[in-house]
């Protein structure tokens, strides 16, 4: 475990404040539960005096923290190849592959993203779930930026929440779509299927989700879109596209069946009726670095199987033009 130590001294603007509400500005790389923890456990002294959370501080006084960063996960470290594009000692970014689970879960105890991280570098375990500030769906291959200092961390859970971070995407989806646009609709827990994301009133638990999409190319009976992401809400794309009546090629969950052009050949029926995952890549990320101000970007080539079916609607699409 690694041991911390850090002496700071109350701010006079803090005066009146409650002693962990302090601390959690003193030390914002610190989680408020974690800090509170400490402060209950002696290791976070205010004037060499242990006190409660609850504690009103004056302004001015010495504050000491000594204390060993427990793991926050508890997943077992397994030697799962990683894709890494690019590592210092505060964040790596990985391109994850398809079919690979992010975080552990029912029906995944094992074998996922993280079991991999904890094994490429155990020191993950001490910051919150492992470093993983945002996420890819399992059958969604591509970029993500994972944390692997508490600066760094708290840097990049900002910076997402202030849309400081450029997630763009590669998906197919059915219907010829003439022009791009913006989804700016509010996403939460379906109401009647517990496995499902959905269009939500904010009063019904909704959250802001803000999707950008641009037609690539047009085929007879489907699109390539680009998407860029405001907001990152569980299942977005999917949700949004499926919204607006554009649900992704293969997404069994928020899909509405096959659709296939007048005269398809067996190629393309057999292309379709064989893709049985989201058309979703993560194809580019882009921020700057938290810690050291620079700029990162990159890129991910599209999956084979995703290149693959562009490649039949376009043929297709060759051989029966589109009437604009």
């Amino acid at each position: 475990m690694t041991t911390v130590r850090h002496e700071a001294t109350v701010p006079v603007t803090a005066a009146g404040r409650r002693f962990d509400q302090s601390v959690a500005e003193m030390f914002p790389d610190y989680s408020r539960s974690r800090l509170t923890g400490w402060i209950k456990d002696g290791k976070l002294l205010l004037d060499g005096a242990r006190v409660a959370p609850r504690h009103l501080v004056r302004g001015g006084e010495h504050v000491v923290l000594e204390a060993e960063l427990e793991a926050e996960v508890h997943a077992l470290p397994e030697d799962i190849a990683l894709d890494i594009r690019y590592e210092d000692d505060d964040l790596l970014v990985l391109d994850k592959p398809m079919g690979l689970v992010v975080h552990p879960g029912a029906g995944n105890p094992a074998g996922t993203l993280l079991n991999a991280l904890l094994h490429h570098a155990p020191s993950l375990a001490e910051l919150p779930r492992g470093g993983i500030v945002h996420r890819l769906d399992k059958d969604t291959a591509g970029l993500m930026v994972v944390a692997k200092s508490l600066a760094a961390h708290t840097g990049l859970v900002a910076m997402l929440s202030r849309h400081d971070v450029h997630r763009q995407y590669e998906a197919v989806v059915l219907g010829t779509m003439v022009a791009g646009g913006t989804v700016d609709q509010p996403i939460g827990r379906h109401q009647h299927d517990r496995l499902k994301q959905g269009v939500r009133d904010v009063v019904d638990g909704g959250k802001e989700a803000i999707t950008h999409y641009r037609v690539r190319e047009r085929f007879r009976s489907h699109s390539v879109l680009q998407c860029n992401l405001e907001t990152g809400r569980t299942h977005q794309i999917r949700v949004h596209m499926a919204h607006i009546g554009h649900p992704l090629v293969g997404d069994q969950l928020y899909g509405n069946g096959l659709r296939l052009p007048r005269g398809a050949s067996q190629e393309l029926i057999d292309a379709l009726r064989g893709f049985r995952r989201q058309a979703l890549h993560a194809e580019k990320l882009a921020f700057d670095h938290p810690i050291t101000g620079e700029r990162l970007e990159f890129d991910s080539p599209r999956p084979a199987d995703q290149d693959a079916l562009i490649a039949t609607l376009r043929l297709d699409t060759e051989l029966h033009p589109i009437e604009d």
